[in-house]
Parts: C-alpha cells; sequence; structure tokens
C-alpha cells in the first residue's frame, strides 16, 4: 500500500520562497509516529510543505494530512485534489477535533483527538475493507506505542531534527488552550514509560534535544527518573514548563544537571484579575521575578511567552510588558496576541458575548486580531504586539537585558542568542531557502553550552527564593 502524511504549510510560510525560521526548527513527529504503526511492506512518503515543495502528482492509496487552523484551507485543497484522484484521505489533529463536521466535508474519515488507540484500530479497518468516517480517541496511552519513523525526516532541513515528545497533553485547563479541546473524552495528561522514553533519547546523534512536550514536569515522579536516566548521556536540551514548576524545590537542579540550558515559560500576563480570567491558576501568585532568577543562577535562558488582549489589559500594556521582561534579562520574548480558538471555552465565551468579529482561519495565527478587545479597538492590538516586538529586539534592549547578567559569559549568550533569532532574520531566510539549516545546528550548540555554567554558590544564594515566594502580581 502506498501511503503518503503530508504536513501542510501554515498560512505564512506558503511561499516557497518566504518561511520564517520557526517553521524550519522541528519536523513533523507526530506524523511520523503514524508511520511507525504501518506495515514494513507499505511505501510511505512523509512530506512537510514548510520545508518542501510538494509533490503531487503522485498517486498513493491511503493519505493522511495533519490539520492546525491556519493551515485548514490549504489541507482541505489537498484532500480535495487526492480524493479527486480516487486516494482515501483521512484528516486528523487540533482543527479536525475542534470542528469535526467542517472537516468531516473534504476526507473519508477524520480523527478527534490523540491517535495512539484510533490509528491502529483505523488500520485494520482499512485493510478490511470496514473503515468508519470517524474515530474518536477514549483510552488514552503511550504505553506499547513504536519508536518514531525517524528515517522518514529529512533531517537536513531543520534546525532542530532532535525534536522529542515524551508526554501528552497538560493537567492545566486554561481556558484559550486549544489542548483542552483536543484531549477532552479521556485523560489530558499521560506519559511514556520512562525507559521507553531514555531509549528514544539515546538513539538521536548529536548532542542537542528539544522537548516538545506541553509540560515536560507535569508528573514529578516521571520527571524526576527521566533527568536521573539522563544524566551521564552528554546531552543539552531546551523544553517548555510552568512558573510553578519553576519555583518547585530540586526538579528544576535535576534538569539542569542533566542538560537543559534553555527554558520557554508561559508567563502570559503580569495581571492576576486576566490569570482568573482564563483560568491559569498555576500562575497565581507566583513571583515571576524569583523563577527569573531562580533559572538564570542555574545557567538556563528564558524565552517568556506574553499574550496581549485580555480583558484587563489596555493599551498601556505593551510598554509595560516590554520594559519589565529587559528589566528581569529575558532573553528572548514570545508575544501572542489572544486567539479564541474553536472548541475552547474562550471561544464559546467571546461568541455569547457577541465579540467575534469572523472566521477567517488564516487568521487565527496570533498576530491578528479575531475578536472585539475590551479596553482597545482590534487594531490598537495588532499595531501594540507589532510594537512589542520591535521595542523589545531593538539592539538597544537587548544590550540592555544583557546587562542585568552578572557576569561576562551570561550577558555575551544573552546578546548572541536574542541578536541571533531577530536580528539577523534576512540571513535565516537566506540559509533556510538554500537548505544550509542544519549546519547552524553547532552554532546553536555553542552558544548553549560555551557560554553557560552552573555555579554552586549562586544556586545557594536561590534557596531563600524557593522557600519563601513573594507574589508581584
Amino acid at each position: 500500500m502506498k501511503v503518503k502524511l503530508i504536513l501542510p504549510a501554515l498560512t505564512e510560510a506558503k511561499s516557497t520562497y518566504f518561511r520564517p525560521i520557526k517553521y524550519s526548527l522541528f519536523p513533523p513527529l507526530g506524523l511520523a509516529t503514524l508511520a511507525a504503526f504501518l506495515s514494513p511492506d507499505d511505501e510511505i512518503d512523509l512530506q512537510d510543505e514548510h520545508v518542501e515543495s510538494l509533490q503531487t502528482e503522485d498517486s498513493p492509496d491511503l493519505v493522511v494530512i495533519q490539520v492546525y487552523i491556519t493551515s485548514a484551507r490549504r489541507s482541505y485543497e489537498l484532500a480535495d485534489h487526492y480524493r479527486a484522484k480516487g486516494a482515501y484521505v483521512v484528516l486528523g489533529g487540533l482543527h479536525v477535533t475542534s470542528l469535526p463536521e467542517e472537516a468531516a466535508r473534504y476526507a473519508d474519515t477524520i480523527f478527534l483527538g490523540p491517535g495512539e488507540d484510533t490509528w491502529p484500530r483505523f488500520l485494520r479497518d482499512f485493510r478490511e475493507g470496514r473503515a468508519l468516517t470517524r474515530y474518536e480517541s477514549k483510552t488514552r496511552t503511550l504505553i506499547g506505542v513504536p519508536p518514531v519513523r525517524r528515517d522518514l525526516i529529512k533531517r537536513h532541513l531543520y534546525l532542530v531534527p532532535n525534536s522529542i515528545v515524551v508526554s501528552r497533553g497538560c493537567p492545566h485547563t486554561c481556558d484559550f488552550c486549544y489542548k483542552e479541546a483536543f484531549f477532552a473524552g479521556g485523560r489530558s495528561f499521560y506519559t511514556q514509560a520512562v525507559d521507553d522514553a531514555l531509549a528514544e533519547i539515546d538513539r538521536l546523534p548529536g548532542k542537542h534535544l528539544y522537548f516538545l512536550d506541553d509540560h515536560l514536569f507535569g508528573n514529578r515522579r516521571f520527571a524526576t527518573a527521566l533527568f536521573d536516566g539522563m544524566r551521564g548521556m552528554g546531552r543539552i536540551w531546551q523544553a517548555a514548563e510552568t512558573v510553578q514548576s519553576v519555583l518547585a524545590p530540586d526538579l528544576l537542579e535535576k534538569a539542569v544537571a542533566c542538560g537543559l540550558r534553555s527554558l520557554f515559560v508561559g508567563f502570559e500576563t503580569l495581571s492576576s484579575d486576566n490569570l482568573r480570567e482564563h483560568d491559569k491558576h498555576q500562575n497565581l501568585g507566583r513571583d515571576y521575578a524569583a523563577a527569573i532568577d531562580r533559572l538564570h543562577h542555574l545557567g538556563v535562558m528564558v524565552n517568556g511567552s506574553f499574550v496581549f488582549g485580555m480583558d484587563g489589559d489596555d493599551a498601556s500594556v505593551f510598554d509595560r510588558t516590554v520594559e519589565w521582561a529587559m528589566s528581569h534579562g529575558i532573553e528572548t520574548a514570545t508575544f501572542h496576541i489572544l486567539t479564541p480558538y474553536p472548541g475552547t471555552e474562550l471561544h464559546r465565551r467571546m461568541q455569547t458575548e457577541g465579540r467575534m468579529l469572523h472566521s477567517d482561519w488564516d487568521l487565527y495565527d496570533t498576530r491578528h486580531t479575531v475578536f472585539r478587545p475590551a479596553h482597545m479597538t482590534p487594531m490598537q492590538l495588532e499595531k501594540g504586539y507589532w510594537h512589542a516586538y520591535e521595542e523589545f529586539y531593538e539592539w538597544r534592549s537587548i544590550f540592555r537585558g544583557a546587562a542585568t547578567k552578572e557576569a561576562l559569559f551570561p550577558a555575551l549568550r544573552h546578546i548572541a542568542y536574542a541578536g541571533g533569532w531577530k536580528r539577523f532574520e534576512p540571513a535565516w531566510d537566506w540559509i533556510i531557502q538554500t537548505k544550509r539549516i542544519s549546519r547552524m545546528l553547532p552554532v546553536l550548540e555553542g552558544v548553549l553550552t560555551g557560554l553557560g555554567s552552573v555555579k554552586k554558590a549562586k544556586s545557594e544564594r536561590m534557596k531563600p527564593l524557593i522557600a519563601e515566594p513573594v507574589s508581584i502580581i
């Protein structure tokens, strides 16, 4: 059987000549995981439109398309194309789970939720000629899932080919998060067996890893065993985590001891009222400044995530947030416009209040305003968002953030990481277009390792911050 697995390009990455670096970071692990369930006799083609031009003149028997909200239009175009050629087309992913009736018009079969339990069942049914039109995940487990088919991934097209996921979902329920809708109907957070996760890490070449888990520290017992098992592997790695987990004692030290060098942290907002409104209780009462200091004193860089447009925000939120981030020495910041995704509690609330502006999924990319803000116009919100990026990544801002560091090496690392990420975008564009992105991995590893060190004295100074956190929000 000929099987084609496709990750269509998101809206702003459709052009062969415009592919922002963030779309050349990670390979499509979800599709490569599904491929692991296929037979050794199957002919498999995995294509990622973000890093290669799709070849659509082929005639596969089965086409699998992973759909995100801003790739929905492109996904449906591809589905129509292959169905017209006689292929059996299945659609799955976040957008399909949120709007199954919409997606079903373009597919022979749709998948709701994660596919570890439903995909093997579908394959049996499909080979026997009795596939259903809809499969909905109920049994949530990663036990027994075969190793990712990394041989199908074109490693040279990605900056971070060694991305990995060892858990699914998140134990928290923020009302704006897409994942809450995706994991409805079963467990919303679960992990691999530790031995399986360590085996997957062990078979990856090189030193650098990037954990794409939503909440790597979410199960303390699993994370502890994982980090203990990684000691001695000689890895350096990046991940995402909550303020709450950063402030918890001991676990962060274990992560650093086995190679953690950079962490994406979801601060989201400096307002406690905003946190309550959006059910982000894990951030309430947490000392953001102490979390940043704790990471920096352990030699870990911070990528702070912030969301603009919550009901407590007015036009002053942009400058206040950027000023706070710079003054605390955050190396990189990721800004977002609040986006009520379909299927989330936030979207239901906004619809009930009559505040949604349209359903043009191409614009649901956290860079456009798709609802009516409480204390700004939609245009003010968009302009403020772009202003925040411009202000934070000005050279003077980068140097100001670097000046908060206590020593030379962390300051130089700050300048290299922040400047390299945003100030050299034309160079990144050329590197991506000429398919040289993988050659930059040693540079990334050098920034993460050559300029970072953990000092016991600094760790000792952080103990009061862990024992007695004081909220700033």
